[in-house]
């Protein structure tokens, strides 16, 4: 069965959620612009969750974006509506595309509706149990040759084949968040894995315009892999600093160090409020759980014992976390002892860099970096200085980058990726680093 008719029935369980609306909106395009160029086949993409009112948003979202796309794509839709002669400006043929998108839509918080699906994604929270339910009723509901694409970032896609006897029919197929917008996509087979369903991943990847890099079935993968760990590293610096700067410095230290100093889109403390605390901590519990290497910290439950949760709102904006924000911005720390938040105010600002010293050259940002064509000899001239620093937000850079560098050949030697160069590419693609953690820039 080619790809191409297993996408005439595909579903998505867990469609409404974070990561789920933007595998729909994907799925949902390549659907439409597929019926307008085979208009004798049916395509049907039917949307699963459980909320139905996060079923209705997603079916605004993905209205909406489908204008975008057309308004993007319009002189591909004049090609597709060249024989509609009642479709003359450009408007016109958009909003024919929009209503193309929702003709092929189903939705409901049924897993019934995926029953004849012959590809179905799963993009549910980040738990094992409810993994396991919708698996085991999938594999009662589909047919047998149905495959299984997991967003799973963490769960060894072994222990989900296995227990719900679907083995040899999932793959691995982890978006990074947004997915309509991210260019990677995490590649796990298991080792009983289909040479077909592998290979017809790797086409449905590069039909919705997605780089790959693969990743060995072992807890956490690639991405997790270095981010929990890295993350842990931060938490661990800043519970060092804090008895001599205090928390609230110590927190800020670490993060104006992982953003500012090693050039990165977010500091650690932003990153992790961004995920989310709670599903950082959902993460580290299924890796200690296969991996048993202490991955575990004792203030992330404290936070969330305490209500700090993290994580975005359903319109995208940031929640409170470690930091707190206003208008995307982190404005202040959050101090456990008190319960409260410590403003990052000009002073609190100034305090800090004191402490840490000077950059290297504070013109240098990740934003301009990320667009400059001579970002390579910007980066290793920002790093050659950072060798000469004597100053305390140096010597933190460069035990940072160190350990970074560590975390991700260690992937390596435990064989989750097959070379640094994936490790590298998960880093840059899936995190937007400027760079892979596994460089020469320090050497």
């Amino acid at each position: 069965m080619d790809l191409n008719t297993r996408m005439q029935n595909v579903a998505v369980v867990g469609a409404a959620g974070k990561m789920g609306s933007g595998i729909s909106l994907l799925l949902a395009l390549e659907l439409a612009y597929r019926s307008l160029e085979d208009p004798k086949a049916t395509f049907v993409l039917s949307l699963i969750d459980m909320n139905d009112s996060g079923l209705q948003g997603l079916l605004r979202y993905v209205r909406d974006q489908a204008r975008k796309d057309g308004e993007r794509q319009v002189n591909r839709l004049r090609a597709l509506y060249r024989d509609r002669a009642d479709l003359v400006e450009n408007a016109e043929m958009v909003e024919a595309f929009v209503a193309e998108v929702m003709l092929h839509l189903r939705t409901g918080r049924t897993l019934a509706l995926a029953k004849d699906a012959l590809l179905v994604f799963e993009a549910a929270f980040e738990k094992e149990e409810i993994k396991f339910q919708i698996y085991d009723e999938l594999a009662a509901l589909c047919p047998p040759g149905t495959w299984f694409l997991t967003n799973t970032s963490s769960i060894p896609l072994h222990v989900l084949t296995h227990r719900c006897g679907i083995q040899g029919r999932m793959i691995g197929f982890h978006f990074y968040n947004p997915p309509a917008v991210q260019k990677l996509v995490e590649l796990i087979p298991p080792e009983d894995c289909d040479p077909a369903l592998e290979a017809g991943a790797e086409e449905l990847a590069l039909v919705l315009r997605k780089k790959t890099v693969p990743a060995r079935d072992i807890a956490g993968f690639i991405g997790n892999g270095h981010f929990m760990r890295d993350g842990l590293r931060c938490i661990r610096e800043m519970e060092r600093l804090a008895p001599e700067h205090g928390f609230a410095r110590a927190v800020h230290m670490v993060e104006k160090v992982s953003r500012d100093w090693l050039l990165r889109p977010m500091g650690m403390f932003q990153l992790i409020d961004y995920v989310g605390i709670d599903v950082f901590q959902l993460i580290l519990r299924v890796m200690e759980k296969y991996l048993q290497e202490g991955l575990h910290s004792p203030l992330v439950d404290t936070l969330l014992e305490q209500g700090v949760r993290g994580g975005q709102t359903s319109s995208g904006a940031q929640k409170d976390g470690f930091l707190r924000y206003e208008k995307g911005r982190p404005v202040g720390i959050l101090d456990p002892a008190t319960r409260d938040y410590v403003p990052v105010d000009a002073a609190f600002a100034a305090d800090v860099e004191a402490r840490l010293g000077p950059l290297p050259d504070p013109s240098l940002s990740w934003k301009a970096l990320s667009r400059d064509p001579g970002r390579e000899r910007k980066l290793r001239a920002h790093f050659a200085a950072l060798k000469g620093l004597d100053s305390q937000g140096a010597a933190m850079a460069r035990r940072h980058a160190a350990d970074s560098r560590d975390i991700a050949l260690d992937l390596v030697r435990q064989g989750v990726a097959a070379r640094a160069e994936d490790v590298n590419a998960v880093l840059t693609l899936g995190f937007f680093h400027l760079y892979g953690p596994v460089n020469d820039f320090l050497d």
